[in-house]
């Protein structure tokens, strides 16, 4: 079909369908909200995915994440006191992962304490996080104003610490933190820097499944400050008293974490390995630990992410799919209703593929209409779930091009049969039909 051919039907299409305008449009409205719809909820699994998936790579992708995990109790207490239960990681865990593995690049040991900080006349409950100088090295913290910790602090139990900004805000007001000294279990710290960032702890859902959530000093803390592991082992005590059901337990634990950071990302699960055999025969078969490797969270997050959007897109295509039986619907009517005029161009020498073309181009042009409107549609509604609902959501090329498509495949699959059933009419029947 040459270009006139193609302008001609396509304006004896438009010509159609504005005949029927409000028809034409309620049949639209099918592709128009399913084409929305896969754009939307594409839109809302990317984002969520694109989230969980910044949330790990903050934890480092060539880091592994050692974690203190509390025994289950061989037996049962009688209410008597349970004295120094010593469990988890410790120092010399961290010495012996440092000197006995060759591709670890380094090793941080880390101790986290809730406790209660004051300047002047404010409190707050913060979390301190005793620490090493290169503890930036494999954690999302990036150092604002002031320095971070040095190694002659380490060596010498300095009483300084580093801050981050949203203790700043909350302990010192408008003050300027550096140089100020503030107090934390009767001894005072001097500030000597300013961190952003927030740490990122590792929790289980309840399916088991380690998933990564970004705190910011815990669930109660108004911050974080950082100060020498050193300092925190001499100033702090390494056992905790709790009480349940009428029965004491006091509790030994050194280390609350290790992060132990790998030289090449191909040498992380190797190293994991090492590292778990390595730390079985230190705690003598005893479960006291639990390796994270955000590597392997990284993978099943993009797998997971794979599948939502295949559930979700699959889903939205449903709404498409009716959408195109209701314009197969209307096109069967459409055919029924200008059988005269169909056999009126036959007798005047019109060929079935030229029937085929006409109310094929009629479909089409419903559906691209559709498709169009829809994928406007489509852009606003991520836009409302993100404003009102504080969602991430990420519209991509493939999504749109998908949706489209997708529109597109629908109007010519379903608008083939009445197309063909039209040019297929007897032409002297079809000049009989009242």
């Amino acid at each position: 079909m040459n270009l006139f051919g193609i302008e001609r039907t396509t304006k004896l299409g438009l010509k159609s369908l504005w005949m029927h305008r409000l028809r034409s449009a309620l049949t639209a409205l099918g592709i128009v909200f399913g084409v929305s719809s896969v754009i939307a909820m594409l839109a809302i699994g990317e984002g969520a995915s694109r989230e969980a998936q910044e949330v790990i790579a903050r934890l480092g992708s060539r880091n592994l994440i050692v974690e203190t995990m509390e025994p289950p109790r061989e037996r049962a207490d009688t209410g008597q006191t349970e004295q120094g239960r010593s469990f988890g990681l410790t120092y010399k865990d961290a010495e012996t992962v440092r000197n006995t593995i060759p591709d670890v690049e380094v090793v941080v040991p880390i101790r986290e304490l809730d406790q209660e900080a004051r300047y002047l006349r404010r409190k707050i409950s913060v979390k301190l996080i005793g620490s090493v100088p290169w503890y930036p090295e494999v954690s999302p913290v990036r150092l604002l104003r002031g320095r971070f910790l040095s190694s002659i602090d380490l060596h010498q139990q300095r009483s300084v610490c580093v801050v981050d900004e949203s203790l700043v805000r909350s302990l010192f007001a408008f003050d300027d933190p550096i140089g100020k000294d503030i107090q934390v279990h009767g001894d005072c710290y001097r500030v000597v820097g300013v961190a952003g960032g927030s740490t990122v702890n590792i929790s289980q859902n309840d399916h088991g499944t380690d998933l990564p959530s970004p705190q910011q000093g815990g669930n109660t803390a108004a911050g974080n400050i950082y100060l020498p592991v050193t300092t925190a082992k001499s100033r702090f005590s390494e056992f905790e008293a709790a009480f349940s059901g009428g029965r004491e337990s006091i509790k030994k634990v050194q280390l609350q974490r290790i992060t132990v950071k790998v030289k090449a990302m191909d040498q992380v699960l190797p190293v994991r390995n090492v590292l778990d055999t390595l730390l079985n025969r230190l705690h003598e078969q005893k479960k006291d630990y639990r390796i994270t490797v955000p590597l392997e969270l990284m993978r099943q997050a993009r797998r997971t992410q794979f599948i939502f959007s295949v559930v979700l897109g699959s889903i939205a295509t449903i709404s498409l799919l009716v959408g195109g039986i209701g314009i197969m619907n209307i096109m069967l009517a459409t055919v029924s209703e200008r059988t005269r005029e169909i056999g009126i161009r036959r007798a005047m020498g019109a060929r079935k593929r030229d029937i085929v073309v006409q109310f094929l181009s009629e479909t089409l042009l419903l559906t691209l209409t559709g498709g169009i409107l829809g994928i406007v549609l489509g852009l606003f509604i991520p836009f409302l779930v993100s404003r009102f609902s504080n969602m991430p959501t990420v519209i991509t090329g493939l999504s749109l091009a998908l949706a489209f498509g997708i529109s597109a495949a629908v109007g010519i699959t379903f608008g083939l049969y009445p197309a063909y059933r039209a040019a297929n009419m007897d032409p002297i029947q079809s000049l009989r039909h009242e």
